[in-house]
This record gives structure tokens, sequence and C-alpha cells, in this order.
């Protein structure tokens, strides 16, 4: 039976398969053209074709999932096999430790609470009703816009009150300047009496 899985069977199964088939279209042609031996080498093609099918009928069909690329030498009848990624094998094989699996375990199902949280928020997200944000969102623009008018009315009577206040100052000394002419203006009236 380990013939049957070996590439040269395979290789050899493939040849008479095409061997056969160029035969049975060879006898076609020469049926189609009328040619001498016509109906012989139809026979001989159609009776390999036969036989072939029969044989593929027992043996059964392939599988093909063109595992051997990712391990080596599966191709191989009875080889042995180990995966490209696969860590120590044989006696260097360390046997399984229940504890750290467990951990591992419990790492994932604490991960997989986690992500169940985090969706069960996603759907409480999804079921609020959005329905009147806009509403608040134009009352809260009209507020913003009624508070930015404040503010520009305090600087401006910000601004006005330095302005009174300079004029208040400017005027303080004028009236300073006032009172000292008046002042003088009274010490020579009231001068020396003779």
């Amino acid at each position: 039976m380990s013939f049957v899985h070996s590439k040269g069977f395979k290789y050899l199964k493939n040849l008479i398969i095409g061997l056969g088939a160029a035969v049975v279209l060879i006898g076609a042609l020469f049926k189609i053209q009328s040619w001498p031996y016509a109906s012989e080498m139809l026979t001989a093609g159609l009776v390999t074709e036969a036989i072939l099918f029969a044989m593929l009928g027992i043996l059964g069909p392939e599988k093909e999932y063109y595992w051997e690329k990712l391990y080596p030498g599966l191709d191989e009848h009875n080889a042995r096999v180990t995966p490209l990624a696969a860590g120590p094998t044989g006696a260097d094989m360390p046997g399984l430790n229940g504890q750290v699996v467990e951990q591992q375990l419990g790492g994932m199902l604490s991960e997989l609470q986690g992500m169940s949280k985090s969706l069960g928020s996603l759907k409480a997200l999804q079921e609020v009703d959005f329905s009147g944000t806009g509403e608040q969102l134009r009352t809260m623009n009209n507020f913003y816009t009624k508070l930015n008018d404040a503010m520009a009315d305090l600087t401006d009577s910000a601004d006005e009150a330095k302005i009174y206040k300079e004029q208040m100052s400017s005027l303080n000394r004028n009236l300073g300047s006032l009172n000292s002419v008046y002042g003088n203006m009274l010490n020579a009236m009231s001068g020396p009496k003779a």
C-alpha cells in the first residue's frame, strides 16, 4: 500500500492518464477523418480510459490541502514531520504544566470578560436617545453667543472707564493748577497793606 502513496506512483498514474487521453483523442481524430484503423485506435483509447477510471474509482481521490508547505516532508509517506514553527520535540519537549495552562486560560477568560463589558457599554450607548441633542446644542450656542456679547460689552466698558479715569486725572491736574493760580491771585490781592 506504500507504493500507492509514493511520488513515483502519482507520477506514473498521471502519465498513464495523459497517454490514455491522447490515444482517445487520436482515435477520435482517425474516426472523424475516416482514416484506416480508426475503430481500433478509438477502441484502444476508450478501453485504456475505462481501466484508468476504474483504477481512480478504486484508489479514491487525493486530498489537496498543500499542508507540506507548513509541514515539510508531509508529502512523503512515513516521513517524520515537525511544523516549521514547532518548539522542541522528542526528549527535549517538557510535559504540559497544568498550572501554567490554567494561568493562561484564566488570563484569556479575564480578557474575554473585559471585552464583554466593553461590548455591553457600546450596546448601552447605541440605545441612548440623542433626539433632543440638537436643541440642546442650539441652546448652548445661543448662551455662548450672549456670553461673548456680554464679555465684549465689559471690555468696552473697561476701555471707557480707563478713558474716564485719564480724563479725571487730567481734570484734577488742571484744577490743581487753577487752585495754584487762584491762590497766587488771592495772595497778590491781599498783598501788603501799607
